[in-house]
């Protein structure tokens, strides 16, 4: 390992988010909808905690509008997306000139249980209730317990690495264990 001297803060922050590109991850649109009005963002630093009780965990920058609406709100769907949706991603991610009804008018949603906005055609979309918030650095940890979740059977998922977007294939579905060879 090469030994560096002198070496910046913003030397740091770049060499770890250059890192952090290297790190493929899952695409999703955070959605919430309340009394702090209805907004989303696209996140990748979206991680489970725990499955008792169900609980993820979401990190959002604190100068982010979403941020302050997530907080007071408290709702929270999290949809993760399928390969199709890049578009999408890049309008919640703030690429495209669109405002935050836009993007909503742009896709499916359907209300949740939650009051959240879920993707009609996401893999997987996980609603719950911001049970806690932890601050790190520039960033909130938002913890969710997960009280309802739907799943897509098909598609390939979505996954941000090296700064783009890129399919990841679904495997094909595993045999059922009852119809595995026996002994």
């Amino acid at each position: 390992m090469q030994k560096e001297e002198n070496v910046t803060i913003d030397d740091t922050r770049k060499r770890f988010r250059d890192a952090m590109a290297c790190l493929p991850a899952a695409v999703n649109i955070i959605t919430t909808n309340g009394p702090g009005g209805r907004c989303g963002i696209t996140a990748s630093a979206v991680c489970s905690v725990t499955d008792a009780p169900p609980t993820m965990l979401v990190c959002i920058n604190q100068a982010s509008y979403v941020h302050d609406v997530l907080h007071r709100n408290r709702s929270v769907c999290i949809n993760v997306l399928a390969a199709e949706c890049q578009e999408l991603a890049r309008d919640f991610a703030g690429m495209t000139a669109c405002s935050m009804d836009e993007r909503f008018e742009r896709h499916a949603w359907t209300g949740g249980a939650s009051s959240a906005p879920v993707l009609a055609d996401a893999i997987v979309s996980l609603e719950g209730a911001i049970v806690d918030i932890k601050t790190v650095g520039s960033h909130s940890v938002m913890f969710a317990q997960i009280r309802h979740i739907a799943l897509r059977q098909d598609g390939d998922g979505l996954i941000y690495f090296g700064r783009q977007f890129h399919r990841l294939a679904r495997p094909p579905a595993a045999a059922p264990v009852a119809a595995q060879a026996t002994r």
